[in-house]
């Protein structure tokens, strides 16, 4: 919606590309190689978002992690069977199953996208990877 503030690449060092005009929209070149349609009124900032080097900080420690407000990760495996499809077994047994959610939704490869509304706004999907493991 233009007026409604910024909305895509806004993690620092992000950039997109115009690589187009079409009727009333603008073609947008995603850091991901997506292409997508926005409303040609939007307003954009010309450049690239500040502090590129945000990615090479090293956290160095559990403390510094929880300052920032992330809370421990705990695998599936280590939990009992209540709390996770990958919990319980007897010793330090593998999962048992393909890597799931909590909620039984597959970890790798699934397709979760369900936004209908906006698929009519991408004109090519971002590029898939050429070594994923299904």
């Amino acid at each position: 919606q233009p007026g409604g503030g910024g909305k895509i690449a806004r993690s620092a060092g992000t950039s997109v590309t115009i690589s187009g005009l079409d009727g009333n929209y603008s073609l947008i070149k995603l850091a991901s190689g997506e292409i997508r349609k926005i409303d040609s009124r939007s307003l954009a900032t010309i450049g690239v978002l500040s502090n590129p080097d945000q990615k090479n900080i090293k956290i160095g420690k559990a403390g510094r992690s929880r300052w920032l407000g992330r809370r421990p990760h705990t695998r599936g495996v280590v939990m009992n069977p209540v709390d996770h499809p990958h919990g319980g077994g007897e010793g330090k047994t593998a999962g048992g199953r393909h890597p799931v959610s909590p909620t039984g939704q597959s970890a790798k490869g699934l397709k979760t996208r369900d936004n209908k509304r906006t698929d009519k706004f991408i004109v090519r999907r971002r590029n898939k990877r050429k070594d994923s493991k299904k």
